[in-house]
């Protein structure tokens, strides 16, 4: 029970990793509050149903997470419920292809506001709750791509490097304050969002890992545990661990 009776926001919570690391949060006992998109209310029900059977509380608010007013609601909601908010993980997020000369403007405009301007919103409505009680964990979900690139991949890249930038300079800043603020950079795990993507490319990249398979969500909770944990992830702050099958190696 790594984290008993804290309370987490987690972003995307309703598929793939958001959804593993809910699961693997409400295991190690947190209250989980979560946004989801894009999932029918029997699938929402399921969620909290199967969340709550570990114990504790759990409130979904549901939509688009760029929407400013949303996230207003979001954390709003979660302090009115809860009274605190001691880990926020960014994860929301969405996958597109396209090489550049033939990339539209509405393309590269949406992916940089859910996958780069949602992490500034979230972080930016809930650091001051974090300041004022002297302490908070940011889990901020990049990729990979934001450390080397990717073919057909620049505006996912570009988005995630500019996550993995952002939470460098928020580890500076918010450190006086007993705030972490860490990266988890997966590569290529089997979700909704991945399968997706051209079977050509994912087969081509498949050949590039040193280990020659697509990960799976429950093989990247575990960091998000980690990196919430106390005394586990106490002092990691500012840096990027990767669970990415030796796509990256540093």
């Amino acid at each position: 029970m790594k984290l008993k009776e804290k309370v987490a926001i987690i972003t995307g919570a309703g598929q793939g990793i958001g959804k593993a690391i809910a699961l693997a949060y409400a295991k190690e006992g947190a209250h989980l509050s979560l946004n989801c998109y894009g999932q029918t209310p029997q699938q929402i029900d399921d969620l909290v149903r199967d969340l709550s059977a570990y114990g504790g509380k759990v409130i979904v608010t549901e939509g688009d997470i760029t929407d400013v007013n949303l996230v207003n609601n979001l954390v709003d909601k979660t302090l009115e419920t809860f009274g605190r908010i001691d880990i926020l993980v960014n994860n929301a997020g969405i996958l597109t292809q396209s090489l550049i000369q033939d990339m539209s403007i509405e393309m590269w405009d949406r992916m940089i506001e859910v996958d780069l301007k949602s992490v500034f919103l979230t972080t930016r409505f809930v650091v001051p709750h974090m300041i004022e009680q002297r302490s908070g964990r940011i889990i901020n979900i990049a990729s990979q791509l934001g450390q080397k690139g990717g073919i057909e991949l620049s505006h996912y890249a570009a988005a995630k490097a500019g996550v993995i930038g952002f939470t460098k300079s928020i580890a500076l800043e918010l450190g006086k304050y007993g705030i972490t603020a860490n990266c988890i950079a997966p590569g290529p795990i089997e979700t909704e969002m991945v399968a997706s993507i051209d079977e050509d490319w994912k087969k081509w990249k498949k050949d590039q890992l040193a280990l020659p398979r697509f990960g799976r969500v429950e093989e990247v909770a575990p960091t998000a545990v980690f990196l919430a944990s106390d005394p586990d992830g106490n002092i990691y702050t500012g840096q990027t661990l990767g669970p990415n099958s030796g796509d990256v190696m540093l």
